[in-house]
């Protein structure tokens, strides 16, 4: 089956780097016009030059509310709707037990990964979604479904998106699809303190696929949810990760 995205119009925020650019990259491919964004310009204009078919890009922080509505309305201008949204950004500024979180961190936190996404679910619907329909993915991540004893701040938040998933899901139907994809271990520069100086192999052996993740094993997983092959499918998070959560050593 080869999916396509033709004539729709995609906004990726953290657009710029790892899976938020390899997203970018498989749905300008795949036919979308694509609008991506993220906190700076200059990675922003060398991700689109890169991945080329006339991507678009405009800088803005991913939960500030005066940014979120400027990047929608520039690409209603530009593109003339918007079809798809992939709320990707997120932030993870402390790690550490989360009985010891400053609530500063817990705030920035919160609002880049949980608001942030609330509030661009908000102006994509009531900008256009409301009335032409529309499919929006929020990224999650394979630690909302367990306890981490770093990286529990960050986890509540991705657990929390799954829930809001749910509920906007429940909200927005039938016209808009709302699905999240949670994805294990995957080699991006915002993970990399997880995986680089060999710790990333010891964890891609407890994987039964015996590897970490790609950037492009996630956007394989977007484009199935921003295209027509799901259309029936809202609510659900999609697992991306080599099989973790059912790997051996997990079971003792």
């Amino acid at each position: 089956m080869e999916l396509s995205l033709h004539g729709k119009v995609a906004i990726i925020t953290g657009g710029s780097r790892g899976i938020g650019r390899s997203i970018a990259q498989a749905f300008a491919e795949a036919g979308a016009r694509v609008m991506i964004t993220s906190r700076t310009a200059e990675t922003l204009e060398t991700a689109a030059t890169e991945i080329g078919h006339d991507c678009a890009w405009i800088a803005g922080h991913a939960g500030r509310e005066d940014d979120i509505a400027r990047v929608l309305d520039a690409t209603m201008d530009r593109f003339g709707g918007i079809d798809i949204l992939v709320n990707n950004a997120a932030t993870n500024p402390y790690a550490g037990p989360v009985i010891d979180v400053d609530i500063a961190r817990w705030e920035k936190t919160f609002d880049t990964n949980l608001t942030g996404p609330l509030r661009w679910c908000q102006h994509a619907w009531q900008r256009t979604m409301k009335d032409s329909g529309g499919s929006i993915i929020n990224l999650s991540s394979v630690g909302a479904f367990n306890t981490n004893a770093y990286l529990g701040v960050y986890d509540i938040t991705k657990s929390a998106v799954i829930h809001l998933t749910e509920q906007l899901a429940a909200e927005l139907s039938p016209g808009v699809r709302v699905n999240a994809i949670a994805p294990g271990l995957v080699k991006t520069d915002f993970a990399k303190f997880l995986w680089e100086d060999g710790k990333g192999e010891q964890v891609a052996k407890a994987y039964p696929l015996k590897r970490l993740g790609e950037p492009h094993d996630i956007a394989g997983a977007a484009m199935f949810l921003a295209s027509d092959a799901s259309s029936w499918i809202t609510g659900q998070t999609i697992t991306v990760d080599g099989g973790g959560e059912i790997g051996f050593d997990r079971l003792g």
